[in-house]
């Protein structure tokens, strides 16, 4: 069993950001070089991260597209330094066939994709590739994704949108054991939509995929604390990371592993998940 394949069995596992990118929302512009992802990816490992999410386009609200050939000047080196060097679950955070075949070419074990393969030639991708797949909700597009997004039932719209589209993979030939399912808090959704959702996570993972929620640092949190800076939400995050587990989510996906894998510490000894 692969690597990548092992870790999505987990009960629980932790996905550690690592950005390479100048306008990320939190650490735009932190991790640029190799030298200092890898540093990074050190401390993400240390601290207890079971797969490493390696993006080279920003999707924060009204980011700008990055061409193929830059996403993969980006992201490759990195992934094949990290590979060489950790024994860690790699995942690429893209939505570019192009990408997900050179990342994967390079040493990763997963695809992280907030547009759910919906790009031409993606899903062909994955399924050539034969590696797991995160399908992630979005209304709109990054750039104007936060101007006025509507549901009349957020959590049932979004756990059919999910649904369909891993009918999809499966009917293309993507194997249903390489599916995880992302409601995407954040992507086209209002604080009330988010919160909903939130407490619609039982709706969604009822459906039987594995769900990962990434909520950390995020808008939502800054809105619910008064909080205006990513990195005062650090908190926020690790209760919300706890919270959806306890709603049966088997990933979340942070920037603040130490803090997120206490706060699972705590929960597993004085309230452990059946």
């Amino acid at each position: 069993m692969s690597l990548g394949q092992t870790v999505l069995n987990k009960a629980v596992a932790i996905m550690g950001v690592l950005n390479i990118t100048p306008d990320s929302f939190s650490d735009g512009g932190r991790y640029l070089s190799v030298a200092a992802a890898l540093a990074q990816a050190e401390a993400l490992v240390t601290a207890g991260a079971d797969i490493l999410d390696i993006g080279g386009e920003s999707t924060r609200p009204g980011a700008s597209e990055v061409s193929e050939a830059e996403e993969i000047d980006r992201v490759v080196p990195v992934i094949q330094a990290v590979r060489q060097r950790f024994d860690v679950t790699i995942s690429v955070d893209t939505r570019k066939p192009s990408v997900m075949r050179a990342a994967v070419a390079a040493g990763a074990h997963w695809i992280n994709d907030v547009e759910a393969l919906r790009a031409p030639g993606a899903l062909d991708a994955a399924v050539e590739l034969d590696v797991p797949v995160c399908l992630m909700h979005m209304q709109g597009q990054p750039g104007t994704m936060q101007k006025a997004p509507s549901y009349t039932d957020v959590t049932t719209e979004v756990t059919e949108f999910l649904l369909e589209r891993a009918r999809a993979c499966v009917r293309a030939g993507l194997q249903p054991d390489r599916i995880l399912l992302d409601p995407g808090f954040g992507f086209g959704k209002t604080l009330a939509h988010n919160t909903a959702l939130f407490q619609g996570l039982p709706t969604l993972v009822a459906q039987g995929y594995p769900v990962l929620v990434g909520v950390s640092r995020k808008r939502m949190l800054g809105q619910l604390l008064d909080e205006p800076e990513p990195e005062g939400r650090v908190l926020g995050g690790a209760v919300a990371a706890v919270l959806a587990l306890q709603y049966g989510a088997r990933v979340v996906r942070t920037h603040d592993v130490k803090e997120t894998a206490q706060a699972i510490r705590i929960l597993n000894a004085l309230a452990p998940m059946q």
